[in-house]
Formats: structure tokens, C-alpha cells, sequence
């Protein structure tokens, strides 16, 4: 009689996986959602109150679920916004000619470079050496912003030597292009010397810009760009959205 009536380990055990197993469940089922086209590349999803609806769960559990579905890159939660389905991952080619706009093209797809930020500063060690100036001698930084169909794929400290490319700023500005600002300056072709590619974790600040949890990680490239004479013209540290972005290098350019 006792062992029939009194609660025991073994019947209350199973309820917090239970309660527990309710976001996993509504992140499978998003997740299928989006996976058979129920939810489009780019769509935003129903709000947490409607999904609370639909699913009978409180807001906190669709919270949970939609933060897993962040981590798996699945979607991306934009601050006031809402949350939206990741639209696609680009191919990007890492070569000796290495060219925004061409990148994307051969990605069949449309996208220019924003300049977020510019600033002559005096250079540190570590861009005097990559650029062959003496150290604290100006250059010009950028911060830029690479865009395709209007999502973010990378985000970009870019270092140029001044005087050389005094005004470079206005000519990206207007055209979208650190190629056209180049050219604009005398400089019909460059080449890339180098890249370094590492996986990282983005600071809040890069993640803001990619619109990203900083919890993602993403790829951060170091290259450095030279003249037709071997000159530096330009060193960048570029972090690319690693759910956005697939980066090929290539080894056969001329």
C-alpha cells in the first residue's frame, strides 16, 4: 500500500527532462520548418508571443529554442527587430587578385563595400611592418563592410600609407570599391601577397556588424595587397560570418 501510494524518486525524476525536452522539440520542429522551405531564406519568423501560442509554451522556452537555432546558425536574432532565417552562404575566392565585387559575381550575386569608419592614425608596429613605413608615420584606417543582398559577410580594418592615398576614402564612399579607389590613385592592378585565415571569436563589436551572437565564431583573414613593383599598399584584418561565408583559396591564378 505504501509503495503504491507514496511518490517516490523514480515517478518525479522523468519531469524535469520533460519540461527541459519542450525547447529541444520546438527547435527540431523549426528547424524542419526551415529546412523544407516552410520558412524562406530571409523570412522573419512569427514573433515570440506567436510562437508561444502555437506551441503552448511559455515566451522563455521559444527564447531557448531560437538561441539554439542561433548557435546552429540556422538564424539570426537582430536586436528589435526580430528573428530571421539565414539567407545563404557565399563562396568566396582567395586568390592573387582577390576582388570584392568578382567574388560575389561569380557567386551570381550583387554587393558593395561600406565604409563604416575613417581615421589617420599613426602606425603601429605591427601595420608599419606589413606596410614598410616607419613606425607611428601616418595611414589611413578604414573599417569596412562587405554586403550582398544586403547581409553582412565581412567586416574589415583596412590600413593604406599616407600621403600615397590621401582621398581613397571618398572614392570607396562613392563607388563601393577599394579596386576604384586604387585605380583612382594610380594603382590599374595589385596583387595579394598573402593571407592568413584563423577561426575566432568575434568582439562585440564585430559581431554587432556582422549581426551575429558573439558566440559564433568566424573566420579572421590577414592579407596584405602590393603594387604592380612589389610596393605595400594595403594590409586588412577582415572577419567573415563563418555560417555566411565559405572561403576557397585558389592556387592557379597568373
Amino acid at each position: 500500500m505504501t509503495a503504491s501510494t507514496s511518490p517516490s524518486i523514480a515517478s518525479n525524476a522523468p519531469q524535469r527532462p520533460v519540461r527541459d525536452s519542450f525547447w529541444t522539440r520546438i527547435a527540431a520542429e523549426l528547424a524542419e520548418a526551415i529546412g523544407s522551405g516552410i520558412y524562406a531564406p530571409g523570412q522573419r519568423l512569427p514573433s515570440e508571443h506567436a510562437l508561444a501560442e502555437q506551441f503552448g509554451v511559455n515566451r522563455h522556452t521559444i527564447r531557448r529554442s531560437l538561441a539554439s537555432l542561433c548557435t546552429q546558425g540556422l538564424v539570426r536574432i537582430t536586436q528589435g527587430s526580430g528573428t530571421y532565417v539565414e539567407d545563404f552562404a557565399v563562396d568566396l575566392v582567395l586568390g592573387k587578385r582577390t576582388r570584392h565585387h568578382q567574388g560575389l559575381a561569380q557567386a551570381g550575386l550583387r554587393g558593395s563595400l561600406v565604409v563604416l569608419h575613417e581615421q589617420a592614425l599613426p602606425a603601429t608596429v605591427t601595420v608599419a611592418k606589413a606596410l614598410q613605413v616607419p613606425v607611428r608615420s601616418k595611414v589611413l584606417a578604414l573599417r569596412v563592410l562587405g554586403e550582398a543582398q544586403g547581409q553582412p559577410l565581412h567586416v574589415s580594418e583596412r590600413y593604406f600609407p599616407l600621403p600615397r592615398f590621401e582621398g581613397l576614402t571618398a572614392v570607396v564612399r562613392a563607388t563601393g570599391s577599394i579596386t576604384a579607389g586604387f585605380a583612382a590613385h594610380g594603382v590599374a592592378d595589385y596583387t595579394r601577397r598573402e593571407s592568413r585565415i584563423t577561426a575566432d571569436l568575434p568582439d562585440a563589436r564585430v559581431a554587432a556588424d556582422l549581426r551575429q551572437p558573439a558566440s559564433r565564431p568566424v573566420l579572421l583573414v590577414e592579407s596584405l595587397n602590393v603594387d604592380p613593383q612589389g610596393v605595400p599598399i594595403e594590409w586588412a584584418r577582415a572577419w567573415f560570418a563563418g555560417d555566411r561565408v565559405k572561403l576557397t583559396i585558389a592556387h592557379d591564378e597568373h
